[in-house]
């Protein structure tokens, strides 16, 4: 599904007659981070009433020397977005999802296999670009702007969610934040030490 045209600002406007119309809001991103087969980070982009999904193992780099790895998985719903909680049942993983960030997008280019955008959220800041490389391949990068952090692995720096605080362990266990078992060095988000799929 392509990207709707969300280049009128938001909020509201006076017509010339002096009356007031609704402008559309921007469209939003989130990032859930769900431990379900593999850990992985889901990383959603608002297009109209869905959102179009890429799923993410290592999850998104402010470093724009990091190229990874996007494979795309069925749109999801806006309300699918907010979720933040447990998937009872769940037959491999602990089903524990976190929205790790969230905030507003602008597209900058929508074209077939490659989409560019500004993101603003609490973590994700600045320009990204998807763009694919093969049949189920698409390769999430950093553009070199302001916003850039070349050497930072913000995964590993800010792993809790944006709106919990709880990193995926605490909210699978029904801990408060920062109570219990934390990463050592080097540790992945997954709590796995070591160097994890691209």
């Amino acid at each position: 599904m392509p990207f709707p045209d969300n280049s009128r600002p938001c909020g509201a406007k006076r017509n010339g007659e002096g009356h007031t119309e609704a402008v559309a809001a921007p469209p939003r991103f989130v990032v859930q981070l769900h431990d379900a087969t593999t850990l992985h980070f889901d990383f959603r982009l608002q297009a109209g009433e869905v959102l179009r999904s890429w799923a993410v193992p290592k999850g998104p780099s402010l470093d724009p020397g990091v190229r990874r790895l996007a494979v795309p998985v069925d749109d999801n719903t806006l309300a699918e977005g907010e979720f933040e909680g447990v998937h009872e049942g769940q037959s491999r993983g602990s089903g524990a999802v976190i929205i790790w960030d969230e905030g507003t997008a602008e597209m900058v280019r929508d074209e077939p296999g490659h989409v560019s955008f500004v993101l603003h959220g609490r973590k994700l800041s600045g320009g990204f670009a998807l763009t694919r490389t093969g049949e189920r391949r698409w390769i999430l990068v950093k553009v070199r702007d302001e916003a850039a952090r070349p050497g930072s692995d913000i995964v590993t720096e800010q792993p809790a969610s944006v709106r919990s605080g709880r990193t995926w362990q605490e909210l699978r266990a029904g801990r408060k934040p920062g109570i219990g078992e934390a990463n050592g060095d080097g540790a992945q988000p997954d709590g796995r030490n070591g160097p994890g799929p691209e």
